[in-house]
C-alpha cells in the first residue's frame, strides 16, 4: 500500500537484521504479556472483614445461656447474613517485571516481522500545532486505506498536537518511541510513524536487534 501520504517503511531504510528464534519469542511476549495485564490492574478491590462492618451492631445479639438458641457474639459475624467476609481480597500492589534482554528479544522479532509483512509506513502529515484537528487525522487516515484498521502511532511525548488529533480515533492506538509494549504491538494491524519522525523511529527500532 503506497500513495502520497503513506511510505511504506523498509529494511534497508532501517537497517535491520533477522528475527530470533520463536521459541525465545513466543516465551518472552508471553510473559510481557502477562506483566502488562497484571500491572493495568487497578489493585482496589476488597472486601471488608468483621472489624469493618460498620454497618452492623457489634453488640451481643442474645445472652449467652437460656435462650434455646444458638450462642452468638456480634452481628458481624462472617456466618450471619450481612455480616464479614472471611479472608476476602484485600488491596494490594500486583506489579511484575521482566528483564530489558526479553523485551529487547520480543520488540526485535515483533519489528521484523512487521518489516516483513510491509505494514509498517511512515504517514507524510503534520497535525494543526494551533488548532489540533480530529477530522484532518481521520481524513489522512481514510487516504492512506488505514481507516478501518487497528493503527499503532508512535508519537513523541511532547508532540501534543499530533496526540490531541488522534486520541479520539477508536482503531489508533498511541505510544511513545520510549514506551512500546507487546501487547498493543501485537495486537494491531499496522504500524504507523509520522514522517517527521522516521529518524527517531530508525533510531528506537535499531536498539531492539
Amino acid at each position: 500500500m503506497t500513495n502520497d501520504a503513506l511510505r511504506v517503511l523498509s529494511f534497508d531504510e532501517i537497517g535491520l537484521s533477522e528475527a530470533p528464534e520463536n521459541r525465545v519469542v513466543s516465551t518472552g511476549f508471553a510473559l510481557w504479556v502477562r506483566a502488562l495485564m497484571q500491572n493495568w490492574r487497578q489493585g482496589t478491590v476488597a472486601c471488608k472483614d468483621r472489624g469493618e462492618m460498620t454497618s452492623r451492631s457489634n453488640k451481643k445479639p442474645w445472652k449467652q445461656k437460656g435462650t434455646g438458641r444458638a450462642r452468638a457474639g456480634s452481628a458481624r459475624s462472617p456466618l450471619w447474613r450481612g455480616g464479614g467476609v472471611i479472608f476476602g481480597p484485600q488491596a494490594r500492589v500486583r506489579k511484575l517485571g521482566l528483564p530489558q534482554n526479553t523485551k529487547k528479544t520480543v520488540l526485535g522479532a515483533l519489528v521484523t516481522e512487521r518489516l516483513s509483512a510491509g505494514v509498517i509506513g511512515a504517514l507524510n502529515w503534520e497535525s494543526n500545532q494551533e488548532r489540533p484537528k480530529t477530522a484532518a487525522a481521520y481524513a489522512a487516515l481514510k487516504q492512506s486505506g488505514l481507516v478501518d484498521k487497528k493503527v499503532v502511532l508512535f508519537v513523541a511525548p511532547d508532540d501534543v498536537a499530533t496526540y490531541a488529533s488522534f486520541a479520539n480515533i477508536p482503531s489508533v492506538r498511541m505510544l511513545f518511541f520510549d514506551q512500546p509494549n507487546a501487547f498493543d504491538l501485537a495486537h494491531s494491524d499496522y504500524w504507523l510513524v509520522l514522517s517527521k519522525d522516521v529518524d527517531r523511529f530508525k533510531e528506537v527500532a535499531s536498539q531492539w536487534i
